[in-house]
């Protein structure tokens, strides 16, 4: 691998870890009562998106819907059988009970995602898109449903209000 393509790679990781990070940053700063500083860390947050998505696009890594999938089944796949579970066995040993519930219940919700992906590559390879269907993620653990949300979530037990739909 070229300098320049582990460069790409270490631009994109810090890139998409700092719109997470400034997104999480607006979710308190509204919480504390300051929209305006909230409204900065999205936009902020909006830019290294940008950011990141230029660097992605320019290592090839954008490819097909079905590249795409598989590309998307195959991390997720990865970190249900093999990331988080070890993980959360370090959790454990370390007896930290809020990593141990954060590396969980992420676990559970990527076996869902796989899932998901599974499905729409079975659609593709038959030649169609997905049916139309609405898609809600909880707020609290990640789960992702398809339909209408449940009223306790299955994953961590939240209730329904604590759904967004995904537009």
């Amino acid at each position: 691998m070229s300098k320049t393509v582990e460069n790409l790679k270490n631009a994109f990781a810090g890139e998409s870890q700092a719109n997470r990070r400034y997104t999480a940053f607006a979710r308190k700063a509204v919480e504390e009562g300051f929209p305006q500083v909230a409204k900065l860390f999205r936009a902020a947050a909006e830019a290294e998106t940008v950011h990141a998505l230029n660097h992605l696009r320019t290592m090839g890594e954008i490819k097909s819907t079905t590249a795409n999938l598989e590309a998307a089944f195959a991390g997720e796949t990865f970190e249900f059988q093999k990331m988080y579970p070890e993980y959360l066995k370090v959790a454990q040993q370390e007896d930290n009970k809020q990593a141990g519930w954060s590396f969980d219940v992420a676990n559970k919700v990527e076996h869902i995602h796989a899932d998901l992906y599974t499905k729409a590559m079975q659609a593709l390879k038959g030649g169609a898109d997905l049916a139309k269907t609405s898609y809600y993620v909880c707020g609290v653990c990640g789960n992702t449903v398809e339909g209408a949300p449940p009223e306790k979530c299955p994953i961590c037990g939240s209730p329904k209000n604590k759904f967004s739909e995904i537009m």
